[in-house]
């Protein structure tokens, strides 16, 4: 199992009266109190500082030093206004980018979609990079993998096509990303991408994170916001059918049988599962500390699942995916690849998870540029 949190876009600077950095800073205690030690890595995706300012660099750099995991810090368009990087590099982010390291058992490549590009969305790999992802993409052994970058490939002003099938065909699980400022989650058949909402310029909901976890070939993913307290679950497998990449895999499109994992951040004094709210069954904890339960005989079609962990204190959350089961001879077969990367894929409107459907952002019906 791999686990991370993704903040969204910060957009810092002293125009709102540094109110997104207060958010920021927020943040940061919300995920030191119920994620330390719980989750494997964070991300920042880029547009970090709004106008790459030095002191602006300097103040997320304070704040993001008090984070208690390793962060990954991505460049966007906003901190190359200067149309450089020398000083997030600098003051933010000393990283050598593009860069692929291993976390647990899993690649994780963090990509730089900026610096090739002439300022604003002109979003670019570049010659280089490009070159780089092609070989580090096709080295070695078959193993799960993560991309980061500010923008979805279908962003690209040059390169989606090749980029998204590049994607598709090496193993890549998830795609995470910014830009948006609005929460969003695209399935293109082959990769989860997932977009999470903006911290600064929020244009719709409250401030919050993604979490987010790898567990086999299962990708899921929630937002949580800052009002919305512990415990945080996480159903980490089987898939819900709108993430499910490979209609083969057992633990994507089960069979007969659901085994439920689960991920519970906070204290938990019980975990229960309930399918269909007809059949209900307590979790335990296995040796990694994940909750998992069993339903047998279960028949074909789509079925609710509602994971809730309850403390000592009667505070509860729930977690809700719906599974799809279909026996062997009958499973669905995947359809033709299409518009790979694009947004045209989007789940759209998915409220438990925290995706509200309006979408109001620079991809979709928000503010122009």
């Amino acid at each position: 199992m791999l686990r991370w949190l993704q903040f969204g876009d910060l957009h810092v600077c002293e125009g709102d009266g540094w109110e997104s950095l207060d958010r920021f800073r927020r943040l940061v205690d919300e995920a030191n109190r119920g994620l330390a030690g719980r989750v494997d890595f964070a991300v920042l995706p880029g547009d970090n500082a709004n106008h790459a300012q030095p002191e602006e660099f300097r103040c997320i750099a304070e704040v993001a030093g008090r984070l208690r995991l390793p962060l990954h810090i991505l460049p966007g368009d906003h901190d190359f206004e200067a149309g450089h990087l020398d000083t997030f590099r600098a003051l933010l982010a000393p990283a050598p980018l593009p860069r692929a390291e291993t976390i647990g058992d899993t690649q994780c490549l963090f990509l730089d979609i900026v610096s090739a590009g002439s300022g604003g969305p002109d979003f670019r790999l570049g010659a280089a990079q490009t070159a780089w992802l092609h070989r580090t993409l096709q080295q070695g052994e078959a193993q799960r993998r993560l991309v980061f970058m500010h923008a979805f490939p279908g962003d690209l002003r040059d390169g989606c096509e090749e980029i998204a099938a590049l994607f598709a065909r090496s193993g890549v699980a998830y795609v995470g990303t910014g830009h948006t400022h609005y929460n969003d989650l695209l399935n293109d058949g082959h990769v989860i991408y997932g977009a999470t909402r903006s911290t600064g310029e929020i244009e719709e909901g409250a401030p919050g994170f993604s979490v987010s976890a790898l567990d086999g070939d299962v990708v899921s993913w929630r937002f949580k916001t800052l009002e919305s307290g512990w415990p945080f679950v996480l159903v980490t497998s089987p898939s819900d059918w709108r993430l499910a990449t490979d209609t083969q895999s057992r633990t994507q499109v089960p069979e007969a049988a659901i085994m439920v994992r689960a991920e519970v951040f906070g204290a938990s004094s019980s975990v229960t599962a309930r399918l269909d709210d007809a059949r209900e069954t307590a979790l335990t904890q296995d040796g990694d500390g994940v909750w998992c339960a069993r339903f047998e005989d279960v028949a074909d079609g789509l079925h609710r699942l509602d994971v809730t962990a309850t403390d000592a204190g009667g505070q509860s959350d729930t977690d809700r995916i719906e599974v799809l089961v279909r026996k062997a001879r009958e499973r669905p077969k995947r359809p033709p690849s299409l518009a790979l990367g694009r947004d045209v894929h989007s789940v759209r409107v998915w409220p438990h998870k925290g995706i509200p459907g309006g979408r109001l952002g620079p991809n979709a019906n928000g503010r122009k540029w």
